[in-house]
């Protein structure tokens, strides 16, 4: 039997342009990072090997697409070192932002530093059941709502019929990853999903468009176009957009997504420039405090 960690294939290396311009401080709000081994050493024993790509190959991508700002969501390969974001960061701190990867017996101290590094929140991985329970996120929460972060969850929608009951006590703001994973031959009316639109309309949660090849039938993820209109016309504004860069994980066989169509979607699901802007510019000022 085969243990080995999944090795990563490269993301496409031939980003096109989208067909639409986007707007100045247009924010990938989802991508992961990852860099030279020497300099930034994975965990023992990672659950995947990522690509071999470095973080100007991101960079390259973001000038190509036109992304002037962007969401480093920290990769689990390096455990609880979040360096590489921090680092990122540092180098310009009005255009990155980070969403960290911690337990709830963090130090206060390390709070604070990952908060004037350009944390924002931290994640929850409830599909592959990486990293901190509900109740643990919760206690976190607590903790660093003086921050104003928030908590992003990985998880699968129709397994939660009511999710706005599931975080009524919740101390922070929530952020849905990837639309909630939708079943695609669910449809809209879904009971999950409806508690999603439902959800983002109390003012207490966020989604992302992001990764419509998670749970897409379809080579174009055109199926996925009637989930992404339906959460813009429940909550326009409570939501963000991410590419999902460089794209790990993916089922084996899959075609590695083309950035620039990725971004091209947006204007499938809406046409509309003061709503483009909101998803693309206004959200993610306010939730990441850009």
């Amino acid at each position: 039997m085969n243990n080995l960690p999944f090795q990563n294939p490269q993301p496409n290396p031939n980003t096109s342009k989208p067909n639409f311009q986007l707007p100045p401080n247009a924010t990938d709000c989802h991508s992961h990072i990852f860099d030279h081994i020497a300099q930034y050493p994975m965990m023992d024993q990672p659950a995947y090997l990522p690509p071999a790509v470095t973080v100007n190959d991101y960079l390259r991508v973001l000038k190509t697409l036109g992304i002037d700002r962007a969401v480093i969501v920290h990769a689990n390969v390096y455990g609880l070192d979040n360096s590489l974001a921090l680092d990122l960061i540092a180098t310009a701190p009005d255009r990155f932002r980070a969403i960290g990867l911690m337990t709830e017996n963090i130090t206060d101290a390390e709070l604070e530093r990952l908060h004037a590094g350009g944390v924002r929140g931290f994640r929850c991985n409830l599909v592959n059941q990486i990293g901190m329970s509900l109740d643990a996120a919760k206690r976190l929460g607590e903790r660093v709502k003086q921050y104003g972060w928030h908590t992003q969850f990985l998880l699968d929608i129709e397994k939660f019929s009511n999710i706005s009951e599931t975080f009524k006590d919740f101390p922070i703001d929530v952020v849905i990853d990837h639309m909630g994973r939708p079943i695609i031959e669910k449809g809209i009316s879904a009971p999950g999903f409806r508690s999603l639109l439902h959800f983002l309309q109390t003012g207490k949660a966020w989604s992302k468009l992001s990764a419509p090849y998670r749970t897409s039938k379809d080579l174009n993820y055109r199926d996925i176009n009637p989930f992404a209109k339906a959460l813009i016309e429940a909550a326009p504004t409570r939501l963000v957009w991410g590419t999902d860069w460089p794209h790990v994980n993916m089922e084996p066989g899959t075609p590695m997504p083309d950035d620039g169509k990725l971004c091209s979607q947006i204007e499938e699901w809406t046409t509309d420039p003061a709503i483009q802007h909101l998803i693309l510019v206004d959200n993610p000022s306010k939730l990441y405090g850009f």
